[in-house]
């Protein structure tokens, strides 16, 4: 992972160097590096997935104790209590079958990936590697597709929209389910005032 060379788009240009005439790509995305990504797309992303992702160690004990137990009295798999160290892990290294033994190998991973790398360029490889709808990987395409705009010119509404997504890119999407989108949004920046990042007004 210290070498990151993930699938992206080759973009064709014309001959004025400036209009594009042609995309080449398996997985459409472009990977951009921590110091481009908005700080406000950081504080919702933690805040809707991982709220002590800058203080743990790679684990959120209490957070896979609590979903343990709500998984156990609804009878299925309905929280997960992964951080997003757990997710990167998941997503390079481990199958999306819902095993103990692959539990196991996910939380020893997840304290090497800690012990390995800094917490931001394991944010890094989360925002450019996850699937966030409509064919789009990665925050920086997302923000093209949802936004026409690059990645460092959203602002809070769409930083907290983005964030929402990765629960469910399709079932979240806000162009198939505007008002499901909105729901996940208002979510994230509710969970942002909690944790100090805005304040209600921003938040209203």
């Amino acid at each position: 992972l210290k070498q990151y060379r993930s699938k992206q788009v080759t973009r064709v240009p014309a001959a004025d160097g400036k209009t594009v005439i042609g995309e080449i790509y398996d997985e459409r995305r472009s990977v951009v590096p921590y110091a481009r990504v908005p700080k406000v797309l950081v504080d919702a992303v933690v805040a809707a997935e991982d709220a002590k992702f800058f203080q743990h160690e790679g684990l959120n004990v209490w957070g896979m104790v609590r979903a343990f137990f709500v998984n156990m009295r609804a009878g299925r798999y309905k929280q997960g209590g992964s951080t997003i160290t757990q997710q990167v892990v998941k997503n390079f290294f481990l199958t999306r079958r819902r095993t103990l033994r692959r539990k196991v190998q996910e939380v020893i991973l997840a304290r090497r990936l800690e012990q390995t790398l800094p917490k931001e360029q394991i944010l890094e490889l989360y925002l450019n590697h996850i699937y966030l709808g409509h064919g789009r990987y990665g925050v920086q395409e997302a923000a093209r597709f949802y936004f026409g705009k690059d990645l460092e010119k959203i602002g809070l509404a769409e930083a907290s929209l983005l964030a929402g997504l990765p629960q469910g890119p399709e079932r979240l999407s806000p162009v198939k389910f505007p008002a499901r989108a909105k729901a996940r949004r208002a979510y994230v920046l509710e969970q942002m005032v909690k944790l100090g990042k805005i304040s209600q007004a921003q938040a209203d």
